[in-house]
């Protein structure tokens, strides 16, 4: 379990995730694909693939979002005087629903890209999000003194 955790957010960290379109430009230059690439040495097979993945997963979180805008919008237009407590209870519930299914979307999108993995290129990958994780740590220690110098 630890490793999946590692591994979501070594994903999360190159830009790999359901809401990013695969041809996208990075901050680094390249799209997501690249840079994930750069970082494990994909085969042009698993880029492909990668690629694929990800257009799919664009597409059904794409779908999802407006159903969500949907749902958000009939909750805005139900906050009135005489509102119908059943109806924002639906909807609410409805937002809830797409929510979830665009987290699972982006898990599953993540589970998929690890499976085309070799063991080498997780191994690569869970090590870059373990620096990851302790460059961080080390800024919120640092953004923490900060801020206990300013008082």
């Amino acid at each position: 379990m630890k490793i999946v955790k590692l591994m979501s957010i070594a994903l999360l960290a190159v830009g790999l995730n359901a809401t990013a379109l695969a041809q996208q430009p990075g901050p680094q230059g390249g799209d997501q694909v690249d840079q994930l690439d750069q970082l494990v040495n994909l085969s042009d097979s698993q880029k492909k693939d990668i690629r694929g993945m990800m257009q799919d997963s664009e597409a059904k979180v794409m779908k999802l979002r407006m159903e969500a805008q949907d749902a958000q919008q009939q909750l805005g237009e139900q906050i009135k005087p005489d509102f119908d407590e059943d109806a924002i209870r639906d909807n609410a519930e409805r937002l809830g629903e797409v929510t979830g299914e665009v987290t699972a979307e982006s898990a599953l999108l993540q589970a998929r890209i690890q499976k085309t993995l070799t063991s080498e290129q997780r191994a690569t990958l869970e090590q870059k999000a373990k620096e990851q994780q302790e460059q961080m740590r080390k800024m919120q220690q640092q953004m923490q003194q900060q801020q206990q110098q300013q008082r």
